[in-house]
This record gives structure tokens, sequence and C-alpha cells, in this order.
């Protein structure tokens, strides 16, 4: 078996970033269009974006849509003035025009100049901030993990239904043609019956965070607006940006975060719906620190077809393939490994009725692609909103891609087996596991549900 180095597998000429490997952004750097070349398209055919939420994702994204000519940056809604300030001078920078700025992403919401939103919030608030925006008019590309629980993702799906919006979600893998390759070659059925599939994270560029005590929040954040629906607690600063995904408030750990990601790949080349899951893990690495959700997970998703296994570890990098992340498609004839810098498929063997062991099938070489598929991702969501076609990564797919990684976190957070009825959307003969199914809301926000 090849062995493939870190560099060679994120598909880079030089020294992997960390933000490089979050983002599955280009390995050249994201170059806005400039305002000459804005000037030439006709304020007609203009899009006018919205931004909620200018941290990480928020900032990628951003950069990625101000390469589009048609593309206007409207308005910027973020909780933090830092954030705020930083996202201002950005579009300034690229556009010498600056956009309306709030902290309250409702106000953006009433602005007659935003055709669409990019909810870049902590996960906590992608599915209202979704809601709202199709309740008033506005397209989405919300980032993933899309929701919190199944009966947000569920809400989200029926909001941009009854109003008719696109929505795309963040999985950008849908976008790449590398990864369009790969699923294309499993669904051709040159690798024979598929029964096992594997998917994983191994993120060593994550580690102990600590376990700092409470304090006030910054006098330039809005802390309560932050928090939203989520249970009132003092502020952590540890709680708080980018670490909000290690608690269980705000998100799923890295089940959702990276599987958000990897079992998306397998749902678009399996084609089935989850019937149950089992998990265990810990905090086995940093057993001392602040997060919530495990460092080291282990997951069974069954589907009727065939077996699901996840796992992932915090602080460390040598996964399945010596790669940190990929997905796995174990067919009688060969295996496929996919991960965001290419794919490639390695023969299984035969040694029945035969002297000697033989190979299956002709291996296929490392194919790779373009590493800009994020931007090609953004460009569809664009094109969306004018042909009003459905988007790569379209708010169903992302609804019911994430299902398996909450079905694994519903099972560890009970320490049992959960059995799952999909066409209903429930867990089977256990009320426990169900209510984790939704989640409560604090007061005064309340989850909107259409029909």
């Amino acid at each position: 078996m090849k062995s493939f180095s870190r560099r060679e597998f994120l598909g880079t000429t030089g020294k992997a970033s960390a933000a490089t490997a979050l983002f599955g952004v280009g390995a050249q750097a994201a170059q806005p269009a400039s305002a000459s070349e804005s000037k030439q398209v006709p304020a007609s055919d203009k899009v006018r974006i919205g931004l909620i939420g200018h941290g990480g994702m928020g900032s990628a994204n951003l950069a990625d849509f101000l390469r589009l000519p048609t593309v206007d940056i409207a308005a910027i809604a973020e909780v933090d003035e830092a954030r705020l300030a930083s996202g201002l001078k950005t579009v300034m920078d690229a556009r010498s025009k600056a956009p309306a700025v709030f902290r309250d992403f409702r106000k953006l919401l009433e602005r007659k100049d935003v055709d669409a939103v990019v909810v870049a919030t902590p996960d906590h608030w992608h599915a209202l901030a979704t809601i709202f925006a199709c309740q008033s008019g506005k397209d989405v590309y919300v980032e993933k993990p899309m929701a919190t629980t199944i009966a947000e993702g569920r809400a989200m799906v029926a909001a941009a239904r009854r109003f008719n919006r696109v929505v795309q979600v963040g999985t950008q893998q849908r976008s790449s043609g590398f990864f369009q390759d790969a699923v294309a070659f499993v669904k051709s059925g040159v690798l024979g019956r598929i029964r096992m599939v594997r998917a994983w994270a191994y993120l060593d560029w994550k580690g102990d965070i600590g376990n700092p005590p409470d304090e006030p929040p910054p006098p330039t954040v809005d802390f309560d607006m932050w928090l939203g629906p989520a249970p009132a607690r003092s502020f952590n600063k540890m709680r708080f940006h980018h670490n909000f995904r290690w608690f269980w408030d705000y998100s799923g750990g890295l089940m959702t975060d990276w599987g958000a990601h990897m079992i998306d790949v397998v749902m678009w080349a399996m084609d089935e719906a989850p019937s149950g899951a089992a998990s265990i893990g810990g905090k086995f690495g940093f057993p001392s620190d602040i997060r919530e959700t495990p460092d080291t997970q282990q997951a069974l998703i069954e589907f009727p077809g065939f077996s699901l296994v996840w796992e992932h570890m915090i602080g460390c990098g040598q996964g399945p393939w010596s790669r940190e992340h990929g997905v796995e498609f174990h067919g009688a004839n060969g295996i496929l490994v996919v991960d965001r810098g290419g794919w490639e498929v390695q023969a299984e063997t035969d040694q029945l009725a035969q002297p000697e062991r033989v190979f299956r099938m002709t291996p296929r070489p490392r194919r790779t692609g373009s590493s800009d598929f994020h931007f090609d991702h953004v460009r569809n969501f664009v094109e969306c909103i004018k042909s009003r076609e459905t988007p790569a990564a379209d708010v169903e797919i992302g609804h019911t891609s994430l299902i398996p990684s909450h079905l694994a976190n519903i099972a560890y957070r009970t320490h049992r087996r959960i059995r799952w009825d999909a066409a209903s959307e429930t867990c089977v003969g256990d009320a426990e596991a169900q209510a984790l199914v939704g989640r409560k809301y604090r007061a005064p926000w309340t989850l909107p549900v259409y029909q």
C-alpha cells in the first residue's frame, strides 16, 4: 500500500496550513474582483449578498464571494465589533465601497438591497438565521454542519420549500470535479458490491484548549445575542470563537464538524438512508481540558446494504491509509480512497480456487484536480440564485447527509445503540434518544416549523 505524505494528499506545492485543511479553500490565494471589474457588470446583473458572521469560515466565504464580479457585498452582521470591522475593511479594500454593518442580523434581513445571505455563524444559530432569511425572501448559503439537531435540519428544509428559496449548504466537495468523478466511479459498480465504508478525520493541528475560568464578556461583544437560542451561561473564552464546536450547546464536536464533509461523500455515493447507530469514545487525548465533545470517537452507522465506520482523533494526524481525513469505499473487487487531494483505487485479492492470490481488478493511480472547489461551490450558489436551479448541495442534501453524524452523537450521549426510522425521522422505542432529535430553545427564541 502506498503511503502519501501530508503535503501530497492536500494537493499543495508548499507546506499546508491548518486553515487550508479546515476550509478546503484553494491552494492559491483568493483574489477579489477589482473595483473596475465589478463596475463592468451592470447593477441589474449583480447579486447583493449579506454576510452573517465574519469568523473563520465567514472570512473565507467573503473572500471567495468577492472574487465574483457579479457579486456585491451589501451588508455584514456580526456580534463582535472587531470581526465586524475586519469584514468591513476586507470589502472596502476589495471594492472601495462600504457595506452596511449591523450587530443584529435581523436588521440585515430587513434590507431590500440584500438578495441572499451567507450564514457563517456558530452552528447553534444556523437554523434560525436560515429560516428567518427564507421568510424574508432571501436565498441562503449556510455553513456546515447545517444544524445542531435533526429537527432543526428538517425545519430548514421546510422553510426553504415553503418560501421557494435556493439554499446551498457549505459541503464544498459537491462542487469538486474529482470528488464527482470518484463518486461516479463508486456508482459505476466496477468496485463490486460495497459492504463496508470508512470515513475519518485525524487532526493533529488541534489540541488541548485548556480550562480557563469564566470571565466577563468583552465589551465589544453582544454575548447575549451570541448565545441566542442556546442556554444562558457565563462567558468563557474557550467556549467562544472557533472552540464553540466542542460544546453540546453550540455544536456536535468533530463528529458533525468533519462528519458533515466526509459522511456527505458517503451519502452521495451510496444513496441509502441509515437505520441505526452505535458509538463509543471519550476525552482520552486531553482529559483535563474544558471540551465536552469527545476528542476520540468511533461510530458504527447501520444502512440496509452496508456498514459505515467513522473514526476521529484530535491531536493525531495519521488516520487510515496514512491520511488526515478521507473516505474508503471497500468493494469486493477494489477499494476507492478519496480525500481533498484526490482519489485512487487499490485492487482487492482473491485466493479462492487459486494456487496463489490474484488481484480482482486493475488498480488506478491517484487522480487529482483543482483544489479551488470552495470557490466553485460559491459560484454554483450564485449561478443558482439567477437560474433558480437546485444547487449542488441543496438544503435537503445537507439535512439527510448530516443525519448519520447526529445519530452517532445521540448514541454516544445515551450510551446505547439507536434504531432509526428514516421515513418518520424518529428514534424507535427510545424516548431519551428521541429528545435529542431536537433541542429546547432559550426564550424568547422559538424554532418556526412549516409543513
